[in-house]
């Protein structure tokens, strides 16, 4: 029986997962194992019926999540609301065991990490740093220097650097940054999640 079982919208969502659940000492968790199913119908999909396609492994997995961005996923509720209701549905077959996480506004955001680490790993060879960079050209961030159009703008660094954007960046990102001291609401409850369902022993 496995751990964790995660419905996600994608495969870069599922592989910036994997590379953080591959670093349990950094998410404040024990060592898991983990399943994961991406949904064919992106985040409008696990919207629909990610709830629905977790329950099927319900009699092999000990918890479950639903992961979704609320950019894309076809619902004008907030990204708290939907995840609320999404809540809700998982309970009648997970009680306490299930959990959504609806990122606000995409996974992107959980990439932009230090300014250091950011530029070593995507290999910046530019005379501003990436975000005085970005400023230029017209991108704005918010207060935890996140840009508020995040996957535009990583997709922008990555074409002015000539690098693909893949999957395996992603695990990297996830497999590189500080995840205790990542700002983002989202991130936050997942973490607070997993502290829950598998602490440190």
């Amino acid at each position: 029986m496995k751990d964790l079982v995660l419905v996600v919208a994608d495969k870069n969502m599922h592989f910036a997962l994997r590379g953080a659940l591959s670093r349990p000492e950094a998410m404040g968790i024990r060592p898991i194992t983990v399943e994961f199913f991406v949904h064919p119908g992106r985040d409008g999909g696990v919207r629909k019926n990610g709830p629905d396609l977790l329950s099927i492994r319900r009699p092999t997995s000990r918890r479950g999540l639903v992961v979704l961005d609320k950019e894309g996923c076809g619902s004008s509720a907030t990204a708290l609301h939907l995840e609320t209701e999404l809540d809700a549905r998982l309970r009648e077959v997970w009680g306490a065991e299930g959990k959504a996480l609806v990122i606000e506004p995409e996974l992107d955001v959980w990439m932009w990490g230090a300014e250091n680490s950011l530029q070593t790993l995507l290999l910046w060879n530019k005379a501003e740093p990436i975000r005085q960079w970005l400023s230029t050209r017209g991108f704005v961030f918010d207060d935890h220097h996140k840009p508020l159009r995040p996957k535009e703008a990583l997709e922008l660094v990555l074409k002015e650097l000539n690098t693909p954007r893949s999957s395996a960046l992603y695990e990297e990102l996830a497999g590189r940054f500080s995840l205790r001291r990542c700002s983002d609401p989202a991130f936050r409850r997942l973490r607070k999640t997993l502290q829950t369902w598998f602490p440190v022993s």
